[in-house]
């Protein structure tokens, strides 16, 4: 079982929003996710990210891979 930590998309038309979920790989971006570690909206003002990094530690340490999106998150 392959796992990688990337973002799901919710929300509505124009007003994207996106969770930060651990999910199999070759499931599809909608699907269930093994453990949701946070969010993330498309937006210029306020807060837009909420990570829980020491979960997110936690699935590194397991062997899951954070795509390139997630990757930008968390060094951001």
């Amino acid at each position: 079982m392959s796992l990688v930590i990337r973002l799901t998309k919710t929300g509505r038309k124009g007003e994207a929003k996106f969770r930060i979920v651990v999910m199999e790989k070759r499931s599809r971006r909608d699907g269930r996710p093994v453990e949701s570690l946070g969010w993330y909206e498309k937006k210029e003002q306020g807060e837009n990210v909420k990570i829980d990094k020491e979960r997110i530690s936690y699935w590194l340490a397991k062997g899951a891979k954070a795509s390139q999106t997630v990757s930008k998150l968390l060094t951001a």
